[in-house]
């Protein structure tokens, strides 16, 4: 399981979590607000601002129906056919997120969107629900880009056909993001812990798509498991008008994934245990080791009633405290002072 690059970014097992701000279609159709959204990740932190790029015609029958989650007398095609991004937003989203310092990104639901994205996305990202369209995958793959995929949705035995499919088409840098088809997602339902299973059962880069309202726990706790990518939908404000804005985090509530995710980093730190600089006073003044607790004279007896095992403070430390029986018992092989350490050198041989 090695690291892949994004862009400039290497993505993978000790490397920073690669944070993706999904602004999906929460653009509303209106390029300054898209634009404002890169804004918006820009300043969180993010990695990359990630779109979504579809036609209604290639997406879904026409005749689709209603779908109750979302509460819209309107069919799902006539929703989808209002949210789609035009594709000559997609060079000038591109420079800017390049102003911003993050990355472009955009899911592809057809081919003819991917074309039209192929010359400006460093990586794929492949929405759950098209995790398992084979042929779709396919030709993704003949691009060579990297590929991250959700998996909401989708048992593990289908999820292992579609790896399959993109390790026959020659991708090596993958990674796969446990993830829940439910807009929110309830923090109950959301395991993470499929983070671990993803990676041991297939032994690539692992990741989370995040559904649930809260902003940092599950990230964090995907983070802690190992994950190296987090994506989560964002807007400007869940009260706009839209099948997504009312699930997605707000600006400030964005910072806080961001900084909850660098903070479990940070806290995560490396697997080596050692006594840390941050440790050294302490590990000088208050690790115990044997002291006299009272002036010993030469050829005194040491006993449990002239040393003890103390912390040193600010003298010097003495012997520790596993040597005490070996002192007990013997006799002093020069004066010792009350509160001096009880050196090798006091002890007759």
């Amino acid at each position: 399981m090695e690291p892949f690059d994004i862009g400039d970014r290497s993505v993978g097992p000790g490397e920073s979590t690669y944070v993706i701000a999904e602004a999906g279609s929460n653009h509303n159709g209106d390029l300054d607000i898209a634009k404002e959204l890169i804004d918006v990740a820009a300043e969180a932190g993010a990695d990359a601002v990630k779109f979504q790029t579809f036609r209604a015609e290639d997406l879904y029958v026409e005749e689709s129906g209603e779908v109750e989650y979302l509460d819209d007398e309107r069919t799902i095609y006539e929703i989808i056919e209002s949210m789609e991004m035009p594709y000559e937003w997609i060079p000038e989203l591109y420079e800017y997120c390049h102003d911003r310092g993050v990355d472009f990104m955009s899911t592809p639901f057809d081919e003819r969107s991917a074309s039209e994205l192929d010359e400006y996305v460093p990586a794929w990202k492949i929405a759950s629900y098209t995790s398992s369209h084979l042929p779709f995958l396919k030709h993704l793959a003949t691009t060579g880009k990297p590929i991250l995929m959700s998996t909401g949705a989708h048992e593990l035995d289908e999820i292992s056909e579609s790896v399959s499919a993109l390790r026959d088409s020659g991708v090596s840098d993958l990674a796969l993001l446990q993830c829940v088809a439910a807009y929110p997602t309830p923090l109950s339902e959301i395991n993470v812990r499929v983070v671990e299973t993803l990676e041991e059962e297939f032994g690539v880069v692992t990741g989370l798509s995040d559904h649930t309202l809260d902003p940092t726990t599950a990230p964090s706790a995907a983070v802690a498991l190992g994950a190296s990518v987090v994506e989560k939908h964002f807007t400007l404000d869940n009260s706009m008008e839209g099948p997504d804005h009312e699930f997605a985090l707000e600006p400030d509530e964005l910072d806080r994934m961001v900084s909850a995710i660098r903070n479990t980093e940070a806290a995560l730190g490396t697997t080596e245990k050692r006594v840390l600089d941050v440790e050294e006073e302490l590990y000088q003044k208050a690790r115990r080791s044997i002291h006299a607790v009272t002036d010993i004279e030469v050829g005194d007896e040491f006993t449990p009633d002239n040393v003890k095992v103390l912390r040193p403070g600010e003298q010097d430390a003495g012997l520790p405290p596993k040597f005490l029986e070996d002192v007990i018992g013997e006799r002093a092989s020069r004066r010792v002072a009350q509160g001096d350490g009880i050196q090798w050198d006091d002890v007759e041989k």
